[in-house]
């Protein structure tokens, strides 16, 4: 079939998507490589469609009539003629909305001389007419003879030979459209789950799917409304703090109907319609709820962002189900012991379908399953959790999530507020992770990032609390002994619900390392009544990576922006994200630790690099990129205090080159003018809390100004 052709179809309602087909996921550099092949007459692969008169769910607005006869069902292509649709069309093609497309390809440049391909780049591509935008060349509002005439009014000479090559190229563009593709047909007798068995084994040469998205896709097929409605669940269970993906809902209805983990073609038969259908609404109106209830009420649980992984609760939600949901007293208490066992263990990090298998087979067979459970874990490695299991651990250890839901059950308070910890009310009242011992005091006591176990005793869970945000906005700097000494004035039970030894001596900048040996102590001590759990430590003398730090998260002191002024979102230029920055700046400079600001990583921490920076600002490179950040913070802070508290480098992290920017503490506060929707210019103070720079409220601030800058005025 002739691309043309194809994309004709399509608008005429003769070719159609089906809706359990995924997003639209290509990026930008695979609708280049596209074009490149096509236009180089390079083989690009082949089509599958499906001529059938009952078809699936479209995806679209249209709705099949049977009075169309038989259509053609597009099961394998989908990326690359979508890629097309929108490069030859410069528009969305019908059967995708604009959430469904995930990188938008469009705007695509070709030099028509060298046949050399980007993406837009204005002072590479502004003042040279060879550089067109592809969908400009394939609508034929720019010719070849266009091109050449620019050029000549630009004083150019163009050669014979050089009108003959632009010509030619523009030709090899323009008969991209009378391409064709293999087109490979499945037959009209072929039933939804032949077809959709056929785009698995298809579909495993292009962007993998996961099994459980493919069983999900079958599932689709004979319950077309089965992707909206888990999704309708999802949202639901989100705004309570439980969110889950579409892949969560596949594992809970295949361990629900088949105790089973790994084996997801369970799922593909058509003749599992009713059961499932069936499985969902038990799922949704009662299982799902009181699993997410007891893990709230018994668990301690307030968000799935606590849990270190979610499938763990996949046994739990078969149980429930297999006992329609009345569990005694015992029993929830048991399935709670072994939820908490199973993640500071990390039951699931590792071969998820077949740990599920064994686990789910368990639940089914045993009359106590969640004590045979447990059994399944102390076999692999001994329970017992000793203080030596703290040392050097950060709060992305198994063991700080236990910690919090230990001081919650023992009704553990905020140190200044009073709040309880579990399930605080309000935005400020949100937890934070605090340093007991502010890191500012460790640093300069010898704990910063030159030598790589110090830094780790300075990061250690064993000195954090748990504060709620206004109270750890207000705490900043303190030293432990001064704060600790008000907490125990004003709210003596508090220290011992967090663990806190309370020897004031302890909590002498000089006596750290003895604090971190008697919390240690503490914790185990107190969790080994009801959670048992060793791990290896391994540690050595050399300093913290930039890698390291990383895979820690963004902190107080550490923040991530993907881009400077690229919106990967909407895929333009938007400077107001440079604000963004700016503000992050201000903050760090305002705290009394300073801070680092990475830009080219992700907010989940991959290092994406600065090639879409690089690109919006001319093609430039780290030499231009550093001077139009010193020209930026300049004009916002000055000169003096870009010079002297700002360092800016750009290292290398898994093999990408970012952008690093370390911030030292200002000496008097940093106050920056932002610019309302009417230019209307204000002064505004931001401050750090947790991994965020929120604007400091107009009633705090006096208060911050004197805690923060009154030695020093």
């Amino acid at each position: 079939m002739k691309i043309c052709q194809a994309l004709d179809k399509f608008d005429e309602r003769q070719l159609f998507v089906p809706a359990f087909q995924r997003e639209y996921v290509w990026k930008r550099d695979d609708a280049k490589q596209l074009i490149d092949s096509l236009i180089k007459e390079y083989p690009t692969g082949t089509m599958l469609t499906w001529e059938t008169n009952n078809p699936p769910e479209l995806k679209g607005p249209h709705k099949y009539d049977e009075k169309q006869g038989a259509v053609r069902i597009l099961l394998d292509g989908q990326q690359r003629l979508t890629t097309l649709y929108m490069l030859i069309r410069g528009e969305l093609p019908p059967y995708y909305t604009a959430p469904e497309i995930l990188n938008d390809t469009r705007g695509l440049y070709v030099n028509v001389e060298s046949l050399d391909l980007e993406y837009y780049k204005k002072l590479k591509m502004e003042n040279d007419p060879c550089w067109q935008n592809v969908t400009d060349i394939f609508q034929r509002k720019v010719r070849a003879k266009d091109v050449v005439r620019s050029l000549e009014a630009r004083g150019e000479t163009v050669s014979r030979e050089r009108d003959d090559l632009i010509d030619d190229n523009v030709k090899a563009i323009e008969n991209i459209l009378d391409r064709e593709f293999p087109e490979q047909t499945i037959p009209v007798k072929a039933s939804i789950r032949e077809a959709i068995d056929i785009f698995y084994k298809v579909n495993a040469s292009g962007v993998s799917l996961t099994e459980a998205e493919l069983a999900l896709a079958q599932i689709s097929g004979y319950w077309p409304q089965a992707r909206d409605t888990f999704k309708a669940k999802l949202t639901e269970l989100e705004t309570r703090g439980f969110s889950f993906k579409l892949d969560f809902i596949v594992y809970a209805l295949l361990a629900c109907l088949y105790h089973s983990g790994s084996n997801m073609r369970f799922l593909h038969d058509q003749a599992n319609d009713g059961p499932i259908q069936a499985a969902w609404q038990k799922l949704e109106s009662q299982t799902l709820d009181y699993v997410a209830n007891i893990m709230q009420s018994h668990a301690f649980i307030d968000h799935t962002d606590e849990i270190n992984s979610i499938y763990a609760l996949i046994p739990i939600i078969a149980y429930c189900y297999q006992l329609d949901g009345h569990l005694s007293d015992l029993q929830i208490r048991k399935v709670v012991k072994w939820f908490f066992y199973a993640q500071i263990r990390a039951r699931y990090v590792s071969q998820l379908p077949q740990k599920l298998d064994r686990d789910l087979k368990v639940v089914k067979d045993s009359s106590q399953p969640f004590d045979d459970l447990l059994q399944i874990i102390k076999d692999e490695r001994s329970l017992e959790i000793s203080p030596d299991e703290f040392v050097g651990r950060a709060i992305s250890h198994p063991l700080y999530p236990m910690m919090r839901w230990y001081f919650k059950s023992k009704g553990a308070t905020c140190f200044t507020t009073g709040i309880k910890l579990a399930r605080p009310m309000g935005k400020k009242y949100a937890l934070e992770n605090d340093h007991i011992f502010p890191f500012s005091k460790l640093k300069a006591a010898g704990y910063g990032t030159e030598n790589r176990i110090k830094y780790a005793l300075a990061q250690e869970i064993t000195n954090r609390a748990i504060l709620s945000q206004i109270a750890n906005r207000t705490k900043s700097a303190t030293t432990a002994e001064t704060y600790l000494a008000e907490v125990a004035a004003n709210n003596p039970e508090a220290l011992a619900r967090q663990c806190i030894p309370a020897d004031p001596d302890l909590w002498k900048l000089e006596n750290y390392e003895r604090f971190l040996q008697a919390r240690r102590e503490m914790l185990a001590a107190e969790l080994n009544t009801f959670l048992n759990s060793i791990t290896d430590l391994s540690v050595s003398d050399v300093p913290i990576t930039l890698e390291e730090m990383i895979a820690e998260g963004e902190s107080e002191e550490l923040e991530f922006k993907q881009t400077l002024r690229w919106d990967v979102k909407e895929g333009r230029v938007n400077k107001e994200l440079e604000g963004v920055v700016v503000k992050t700046i201000a903050a760090f400079a305002n705290s009394f630790n300073g801070g680092t600001l990475l830009i080219g990583v992700s907010d989940n921490g991959d290092s994406v690099g600065l090639e879409h920076d690089f690109a919006c600002l001319g093609d430039a490179d780290k030499d231009r990129f550093e001077i139009h950040l010193r020209n930026l913070f300049g004009q916002s802070f000055g000169q003096n205090f870009t010079a002297s508290k700002l360092k800016i480098s750009f290292p290398e992290v898994t093999g990408v080159e970012i952008c690093q920017i370390d911030v030292n503490p200002a000496d008097a506060a940093v106050v920056i003018a932002v610019s309302d929707k009417n230019g209307l210019k204000s002064e505004k103070l931001y401050v750090r809390s947790g991994n965020s720079s929120p604007e400091m409220p107009l009633s705090e601030v006096q208060a911050f100004l004197s805690k923060r800058f009154g030695a020093l005025a």
